[in-house]
């Protein structure tokens, strides 16, 4: 066994090792909390002067973390953040919590990976454990940062350093599903590798699953949310087909939920949002077409969902019609820009490409959101309305983008002219009213 291999487990298991999280957004932040939580000597290293200096003053910018939280462990000394990369020298354990976007041209973006692990390859040294984290194709850990933290430093992975891949699996805003509970799953370059990194997060999370290998784990983190995709995709167009068919899809969905097994339920909507589901299935597709193959699911969906935000216009401006007035110059209110309900996640949202296309069309747009104040996009920006009741009432027509909670709904159709709803907020009222549009 190697000696490097026992001291970091003996390290883990007493809670002296030094933890360092690179990246310190809605990956990075809440997994720095559970380790400190668990008693380990934490570090957050990120490049953003703002987050560096909000967790250094004890305050959360992520919903998932509390203030509180951020203050206490702070106040104890078991969490602190920097820019200075040099705190590496004596750190054991570092796990990678960076962007993995598209760029525009639909190919990964591995620029955030690349840079990090250029940083820590000034830095690493042996008795060191690396977990990579950053959604990404299967190869990532052992073509990209193999070479540059091991071969290219004389180092060995297995006896000298230990190199990991272990998916994360945020879902912002969950109170039942959270970093500390969710299963985590590992995979390593070897299977000491897997050992070091599953008894390092095994001492916080409160389950770990290991697996073969590296390549192993990033393909489940694909597969998950592939799978989430393609089904999308498919109540997607099953919305689109039971608009043409004249039956609610709604209806439909909620027939076919009550069979007790074969069946699990997917909603339609406006398109995808969030950075995984969006994102993710296309890092396998780009990887699948350089060995010459077509991940056709992957292709056909993508396809669908992304031009929901398309079909939704086109709702809007059939039911503008059926009022006698014209989607050009119309007052379009948008309401909830977030990806997701009663977050603030904007990451990815359907709503940017609903609005982009409105105002391409010559829309009067406007937006309410709760929990964002401002939008701004690469040709447009908002402000969100203050007064919501007015805006609704002097709107020519309300599209439901986002169905927050905190909404009073019954309250919103009785001041409306004219609702286009694509998350079946109003289900209980849209059979009394002729003012409701569903998708």
């Amino acid at each position: 066994m190697s000696l490097f291999k026992e001291q970091l487990i003996e390290k883990f298991t007493n809670r002296t090792a030094r933890i360092a999280v690179m990246g310190l957004g809605y990956v990075g932040l809440p997994l720095a909390v559970v380790f400190a939580e668990a008693g380990f000597d934490v570090t957050g290293i990120d490049p953003d002067e703002r987050k560096v200096a909000a967790v250094r003053k004890g305050e959360s910018y992520i919903q998932d973390v509390t203030t509180a939280q951020i203050s206490r462990l702070v106040a104890e000394g078991k969490l602190r953040a920097t820019k200075d990369f040099s705190v590496l020298t004596k750190i054991d354990a570092v796990s990678i919590c960076v962007p993995t976007p598209l760029r525009k041209t639909g190919d990964p973006d591995l620029s955030f990976i690349l840079d990090v692990t250029q940083q820590l390859s000034s830095y690493i040294h042996s008795g060191m454990v690396v977990v990579l984290e950053s959604t990404t194709y299967p190869g990532t850990t052992r073509e990209i940062l193999l070479p540059k933290l091991g071969d290219e430093r004389g180092m060995s992975v297995g006896e000298n350093f230990f190199l990991a891949f272990s998916p994360e699996r945020v879902d912002p805003g969950r109170k039942d599903w959270t970093t500390l509970n969710t299963p985590k799953v590992m995979g390593g370059i070897t299977p000491a590798c897997t050992e070091v990194a599953a008894a390092w997060y095994g001492q916080a999370l409160q389950s770990v699953f290991a697996v073969s290998s590296a390549e192993v784990a990033e393909m489940a983190k694909l597969l998950e949310n592939t799978f989430r995709m393609v089904n999308i995709g498919l109540v997607n167009e099953m919305a689109i087909m039971c608009d043409r068919l004249g039956i609610d899809v709604w209806e439909v969905i909620d027939a076919a939920a009550t069979k007790p097994f074969g069946f699990m339920k997917f909603t339609p909507g406006p398109g995808l949002g969030g950075h995984c589901i969006p994102i993710d299935p296309l890092y396998l597709s780009w990887k699948l077409r350089a060995l010459n193959y077509t991940a056709r699911f992957i292709e056909l969906a993508s396809e669908i969902n992304t031009n929901m935000p398309r079909y939704v216009v086109n709702k809007i401006q059939d039911a503008l019609n059926g009022h006698g007035k014209p989607l050009k110059g119309s007052a379009i209110l948008v309401l909830g820009v977030a990806y997701k309900p009663d977050v603030d996640d904007l990451r990815e949202s359907p709503a940017l490409d609903v609005i982009g296309l409105l105002e391409q069309k010559g829309s009067r747009v406007f937006y309410h959101d709760p929990y964002i104040s401002h939008l701004h996009h690469e040709n447009w920006e908002f402000d969100r309305v203050e007064d919501l009741m007015i805006s609704v009432r002097q709107a020519d027509c309300v599209v439901i983008i986002t169905n927050h909670s905190v909404y009073d709904y019954r309250a919103i159709l009785e001041a409306a002219n004219l609702v286009v709803d694509t998350r079946n907020a109003l289900s209980q009222f849209k059979r009394a009213s002729s003012k409701v549009i569903s998708l």
